[in-house]
């Protein structure tokens, strides 16, 4: 009755069913994996975001496929700010990345096709590459002090997928990687977008967390890359921490007649949608103004949540170690010593014993034991309490 692409494991594993059987015994948990920006304490400019949602203009429906000019316009400031100089008629909007990566995969591959992605990156792209009948190739990122993409194992990574699986049709990039918090430094920009021009793959670049650079040095961004055809990803969940308004966009940018057939065939997708509703777009170019003043505290939140947990794993007896980060929301601890249970093992044990809830490496894709990934967005008394039960747990 149902098809192949949803068969899905649907149990809970045994991490889930712990913290739901904790919470039915009406025990505190502590939530080292939250990421949703509303539910951490931050100070929202309340009206502004109120009144922004309440034009007039919102009772008239007047769809257009890419989404209305005005917030259209809005998006190419944004980008203008950061460098890239772009067209109104460059961008779509979308109700969400996620949403994003099935047109664009829809766009550009076939059944069976395939898409390569970083490793350890998103759980996500499994099941967006699986409802759109792709294939997931992985390449990898290498840690020596820091991130790095294995630039070798990447074009051999399109090389295989050639021979064995699906035809390669893009590379997917994440600036900053998620959970990793790494760039992709200029000289792998550069070697992608060689290997894509040999090779005609596109680039998908996704930048949701590109505003969150912890050295606040301003990064590149992809939507300037004319060199191969390169479709940029990010929304106003990230850029001003408001996931709610289900508001994202894809711009697209490359040699001009590849950069005009993929704009004519995804302005045909974008009109058999029209998922993005009329508040919300018309409200964004006021919801992006809203970044000014909630990014500066979300950085603060991170940094002081980065320092807290540098603090405390700084220490002879920790065991552990939080691997270097660049940005983004996210910390890697990594367990220094080898211990007698898998990192499954480990979160399973936390939560039960102590209530504190993180992830295990394996959810994103680590290689081997020993990775647990942390939400810094917690509000920072709970945060520090919450690696102070970790570290017990792990001496």
């Amino acid at each position: 009755m149902f098809s192949r692409r949803t068969g899905w494991p649907l149990e809970r594993n045994t991490l889930t069913r712990e913290i739901e059987s904790r919470r039915a015994r009406g025990l505190a948990v502590i939530d080292l994996t939250e990421s949703n920006p509303t539910r951490c304490g931050f100070a929202y400019d309340s009206r502004a975001i109120l009144q922004a949602l309440s034009k007039s203009a919102a009772l008239e429906y007047a769809p257009d496929p890419r989404g209305p000019r005005s917030s259209r316009m809005a998006v190419a400031a944004y980008y203008e700010e950061r460098g890239a100089r772009l067209e109104p008629e460059q961008i779509f909007l979308t109700a969400s990345t996620s949403e994003a990566y099935s047109y664009l995969f829809r766009l550009l591959a076939d059944p069976g096709d395939s898409v390569l992605v970083p490793q350890p990156s998103y759980p996500l792209f499994d099941f967006l590459a699986g409802l759109n009948d792709l294939e997931v190739i992985p390449y990898l990122l290498a840690y020596d002090s820091e991130w790095r993409i294995d630039r070798d194992g990447l074009a051999g990574s399109v090389e295989r997928a050639d021979r064995v699986l699906g035809i390669p049709r893009a590379i997917i990039v994440v600036h900053p990687n998620n959970p990793t918090g790494s760039f992709v430094k200029p000289e792998e920009s550069q070697a992608i977008v060689e290997l894509c021009r040999r090779r005609e793959l596109a680039i998908i670049a996704d930048e949701v967390f590109s505003d969150y650079a912890l050295d606040a040095q301003a990064h590149s961004t992809h939507a300037a890359c004319e060199s191969v055809l390169t479709f940029t990803l990010s929304g106003l969940s990230k850029i001003s921490a408001l996931p709610q308004m289900k508001l994202a966009w894809i711009v697209v940018n490359g040699p001009e007649d590849a950069r005009r057939q993929a704009l004519e065939r995804l302005e045909i997708i974008a009109d058999t949608y029209l998922s993005v509703s009329a508040p919300a777009a018309l409200a964004s170019p006021e919801l992006l103004e809203t970044r000014r003043s909630v990014q500066p505290e979300i950085r603060a939140r991170l940094q002081q949540n980065l320092a807290e947990l540098e603090r405390q794993m700084d220490v002879a007896d920790s065991g552990a170690r939080r691997l270097h980060v660049e940005g983004g929301w996210y910390a890697i601890v990594r367990i220094a010593r080898d211990l007698a249970v898998s990192d499954d093992e480990l979160a399973t044990n936390l939560a039960r014993e102590d209530g504190v809830l993180v992830h295990p490496g394996h959810f994103y894709g680590f290689q081997g034991e020993g990775h647990l990934v942390l939400s810094l967005l917690p509000e920072p008394a709970i945060f520090a309490e919450g690696i102070g039960k970790l570290r017990a747990r792990i001496s």
